[in-house]
């Protein structure tokens, strides 16, 4: 995550392959598959993985800040983040070749269980870093590389047109970092 396209960039940033976000990230689903019919290329495959984990692991992360914050900029954030990323999932969809399947659960376990137990201000700051910051940074990372390698002229338009909104989530995380005493680079 933004409203508009955000739901794609978000779910094609939050599920890219996050070699950054962790070493545990969640194997590929065979919904990301190439049927027979429709063979997608493998950096088309791993975009439509990363960006469909990144935006069902920042739809989940930003439920759970619904929650677990007391802090209504982080508030605000997880809801816009929520909205975006829900869009962006839509737009990816849209964009997927025909007879190739978006996943659409396959957030970062590890991300959310380790932020699940957290509350107040210690909640506040690692969903910041962690999926605030950290994840657009990989989102922004998996949507550029799909724009320079990607195969497919559809995959590749959404990925160019979803970039905008993750770079706008990411320059808000950065905001949101200094309010909640994260450091953001």
């Amino acid at each position: 995550m933004k409203t508009r396209l955000a739901a794609l960039a978000c779910t094609l940033a939050c599920t890219l392959p996050l070699t950054a976000r962790s070493q545990s990230q969640p194997q590929p689903t065979e919904a990301a598959s190439t049927t027979a019919s429709n063979p997608l290329a493998p950096s088309d495959r791993e975009f439509v993985q990363a960006a469909s984990s990144a935006s069902s692991t920042e739809i989940d992360a930003a439920k759970l800040a619904m929650h677990n914050t007391q802090n209504k900029d982080v508030h605000a954030f997880a809801r816009k983040m929520m909205l975006d990323h829900m869009k962006l999932t839509a737009e990816l969809k849209m964009a997927a070749p025909h007879g190739v399947t978006v996943p659409k659960d396959n957030s970062d376990t590890s991300v959310l269980d380790a932020l699940r137990p957290l509350k107040g201000a210690e909640f506040d700051k690692a969903y910041t870093q962690k999926v605030g910051v950290e994840g657009h940074k990989e989102a922004i990372q998996a949507f550029q590389k799909e724009i320079t390698e990607g195969q497919d002229d559809k995959l590749k338009s959404a990925a160019q047109k979803a970039l905008p909104t993750i770079e706008e989530h990411y320059r808000m995380s950065q905001t949101l970092a200094q309010k909640v005493g994260v450091e953001a680079n």
